[in-house]
């Protein structure tokens, strides 16, 4: 095990055994869940080197490694060995994410560790146990919205595997995956998840556009280029509700009569949606998401949404040139939250 390993699993360790027994079964679970993962990659060059590597396995890891030098080369993203090995899970997903709001707030519960700070969710490496702490979370009377990640960045502690979760992605979605990811590694801000996720998904959109532009894959670019437009359309209608409901929750009506508005307005929500996909002709990419919203769910999507438009105009004005634009960024990474949060409106 690396050096700086070691240390972030004596200090996960050190800090569940000063907080009781509940908080040290997660750690465990989470230290043991990412040393197995580590211990399951193997470099990229080995698998493609082996015959009995399928052949769409070996196309993908081909493309990765592909990906993953423009990442370094063109976006300057790090240059390390993250994303240069590769982990079969033999599961749907690495890690099942918990996100949970009061019964009214649409801002997450925050869940504080030794290394990452406090952050808008729990991860779990198996979904049972995720079920099972949510469950817990629902009977308090919270909010609470489960889902499955692909992925997760160790934010440069360890070298992060390409993983069988994400390997048979299309390419477009293979790409901004890894760019996402690898920004975390560049630039991370304790108990902040919504800059942090904000600033990764600027660079991942950024990033893609220009790739497929730079390989010419213009019939993917169009076909991104599209699926933003529709996520910029279902982001404006969440954004809408969560505003509506933020002003629900600031009144002093009862109890009983808050719950009846708020069921008034995830119904509105719903039949939004149904408008919104009658334009699209029927898209149905984000169904999952309005099966059952609530609380959770929009705090969820608030934290990889809420500041794009700010860091895409930061980017503008640095002229698209990205070295510069993290470098504004780093500035911004270094302020008091007040204060970041006063730059931010000035981006508006």
């Amino acid at each position: 095990m690396p050096r700086h390993g070691r240390r972030v699993a004596l200090a996960l360790i050190a800090a569940a055994l000063v907080s009781g027994c509940e908080t040290l079964g997660y750690y465990a679970q989470a230290v043991g869940g990412q040393f197995r993962l580590l211990a399951s990659a193997r470099p990229v060059g080995e698998w493609l080197g082996e015959s009995a590597t399928p052949a769409a396995l070996r196309a993908k890891l081909e493309t990765s490694l592909a990906i993953r030098e423009y990442a370094s080369r063109e976006l300057a993203l790090p240059d390390n060995a993250s994303y240069r090995r590769y982990a079969d899970l033999g599961r749907p997903f690495v890690v099942w994410n918990v996100v949970a709001a009061p019964e009214f707030s649409t801002r997450a519960v925050q869940s504080c560790f030794p290394v990452a700070g406090c952050v808008s969710y729990r991860g779990f490496f198996a979904r049972e146990n995720a079920e099972h702490y949510a469950a817990n979370l629902r009977q308090d009377g919270s909010d609470v919205h489960v889902a499955g990640v692909p992925a997760y960045s160790t934010l440069g502690w360890f070298d992060d595997p390409l993983l069988s979760t994400f390997i048979r992605y299309p390419d477009t979605e293979l790409a901004r995956l890894v760019f996402h990811e690898l920004a975390h590694q560049l630039i991370y801000v304790r108990d902040d998840t919504t800059f942090n996720e904000s600033f990764a998904v600027a660079v991942e959109e950024a990033g893609v556009r220009r790739w497929l532009a730079a390989t010419g894959r213009e019939a993917e670019l169009s076909g991104f280029l599209a699926a933003q437009r529709r996520k910029a359309g279902f982001i404006a209608l969440l954004a809408a509700a969560r505003e509506r409901l933020d002003r629900l929750y600031a009144s002093r009506i009862a109890p009983e009569a808050m719950r009846e508005r708020k069921r008034a307005e995830f119904d509105a929500l719903k039949q939004d949606y149904a408008a919104l996909k009658r334009r699209w002709g029927g898209f149905a990419g984000y169904d999952r998401f309005i099966e059952a919203p609530n609380n959770a769910l929009l705090a969820s999507m608030a934290a990889y949404t809420e500041r794009v438009p700010a860091f895409e105009r930061l980017l503008e004005r640095e002229g698209g040139n990205l070295a510069r634009f993290y470098a504004r960024v780093g500035e911004l990474a270094a302020l008091a939250k007040d204060e970041r949060e006063r730059r931010f409106a000035g981006l508006k």
